[in-house]
């Protein structure tokens, strides 16, 4: 797989030494890998504004002028395809980095037995994000993307798929449709399945998806999506 990776961290050493780590780690799997590095945001967004076509960001939280959180959040605004690697030094960043969809959140000091397992989950979702499903549309159907889904509801003999695009309504049983899938999805309950990655938010009483929608939970099934984000994340 082709892959672009950025490094964003203002210490000089840890950009070099992140981007040497993800360079080996890119020849090792066999991945065609561009690894870009910048001291600040700022010149990170001068790139993406241009070309928005990277895969992986590995990205310091504190830097001067625009920080890491910050940044990750405009990208989330219309990217939410980039794996996104917190790495720092701080750990109250943590609740910062769910609200982004960040992939991980390293703690320095960071090492290849810390980062590998984190870029083989990365590649692994970019894969992942390639796969699609066929949607009803008007009189034909259209290919959609599995990671562009945010969550599947039920509607009597029909599905309702809401996706990034919109949403779009099937006569089709949620189980037959959910076949599809992987382990990404989960069942939350008899008439939802969410879309793992496009959970921003879970409470005892439902789950607030990416679209701001709230999905409701079965009872007794909050502990078993927290350990499945958990285990996404």
């Amino acid at each position: 797989m082709k892959l672009k990776i950025a490094v964003c961290d203002d210490d000089d050493n840890q950009r070099e030494f992140l981007a040497v780590i993800a360079a080996s780690w890119a020849e090792r799997t066999r991945h065609l890998a561009e690894i870009r590095k910048y001291a600040d945001a700022k010149s990170f967004l001068f790139d993406y504004d241009g070309e928005k076509d990277f895969d992986i960001l590995l990205l310091d939280v504190e830097m001067p002028g625009m920080n890491g959180v910050a940044l990750a959040k405009k990208i989330r605004q219309e990217n939410r395809t980039l794996q996104i690697v917190f790495v720092t030094g701080y750990y109250e960043y943590f609740s910062d980095g769910f609200d982004v969809s960040a992939l991980h959140y390293l703690l320095k000091p960071v090492d290849g037995a810390k980062l590998n397992p984190v870029l083989d989950r990365a590649a692994n979702n970019l894969a992942f994000r390639q796969r699609c499903v066929l949607l009803a549309d008007g009189d034909g159907s259209k290919k959609v993307p599995l990671s562009d889904i945010i969550y599947i509801e039920a509607e009597n003999v029909h599905i309702a798929v809401h996706t990034v695009q919109g949403v779009c309504r099937m006569r089709m049983a949620l189980s037959r449709f959910s076949e599809q899938l992987d382990e990404t999805f989960l069942k939350v309950h008899r008439s939802f399945v969410v879309n793992l990655s496009q959970i921003k938010k879970i409470t005892r009483s439902g789950i607030t998806m990416a679209d701001g929608d709230t999905v409701p939970m079965s009872r007794g099934m909050y502990a078993e999506v927290y350990a499945a984000l958990a285990k996404y994340l």
